[in-house]
């Protein structure tokens, strides 16, 4: 099985950095591209994250509340291939 990282979106032209405002799905559950699995906010806002990918969330590795910068891993998939 792969490991698929989940990585901080980059939400704007100046975001560096996001902080997990919660996870909508736990270690183990099943999930499909697009289904929504966190919530992100912003300076600005707050948005919903969807998986990029298909498989089962393996690791959560930062968690709510976390401040996070764009583009490192915030959680790992496994793909179910």
């Amino acid at each position: 099985m792969a490991r698929i990282p989940i990585e901080m979106p980059k939400l704007g032209y100046d975001m560096e950095t996001g902080k997990i405002g919660g996870w909508l799905k736990k270690v183990g559950d099943t999930i499909g591209r697009g289904d929504v699995i966190a919530e992100i906010e912003t300076d600005k806002s707050t948005v919903e994250m969807e998986a990029t990918a298909a498989g089962t969330l393996a690791e959560i590795v930062h968690d709510t509340g976390a401040e996070v910068a764009v583009g490192e891993p915030i959680a790992w998939l496994e793909d179910d291939a």
